[in-house]
């Protein structure tokens, strides 16, 4: 495999983007993971075919890990947490966009129906100089 420097991005963060004002999640991070998408097949064996036929069941839903870095729409996230917190799940269509050091796009992922399976708040000390660092788990299914 041949890299190209020229789409090489060194030094990038990803800039994360669901629902709106109201009910959402909004921020930037650094690390991100689980930009994919799974298919489930049923399998079927006919006599006289030396080989299997695939039918489309479904799509497996995947699990989106954001990472190092902060929520800045601290209300709108709170309040979707809440309506989980009451039973009423809202999944939210939201953008994934990669951008380099100057906060230009490079490449952006539409992320189909999450919604919040876990949030983990950054621990807080005022005595050392590390990054406050939050990480959050959405359920989705499937990116394009």
């Amino acid at each position: 495999m041949v890299i190209i420097l020229a789409d090489y991005v060194a030094t990038s963060f990803f800039e994360v983007s669901f629902g709106d004002r109201i009910a959402g999640l909004s921020g930037q991070f650094t690390a991100v993971s689980g930009l994919s998408i799974e298919f489930d097949y049923d399998v079927y064996n006919e006599g006289g075919s030396n080989y299997p036929r695939y039918f489309f069941k479904n799509v497996v839903p995947q699990t989106l890990n954001l990472q190092q870095g902060t929520v800045t729409t601290a209300d709108s996230f709170a309040a979707w947490i809440d309506m989980v917190n009451r039973g009423k799940t809202v999944p939210l269509t939201g953008t994934v966009k990669l951008k380099d050091h100057t906060g230009q796009e490079k490449r952006s992922w539409t992320v189909q129906d999450a919604f919040p399976v876990k949030y983990v708040g950054p621990n807080l000390n005022s005595l050392t100089s590390e990054l406050a660092v939050s990480s959050i788990e959405l359920r989705h299914n499937g990116c394009l």
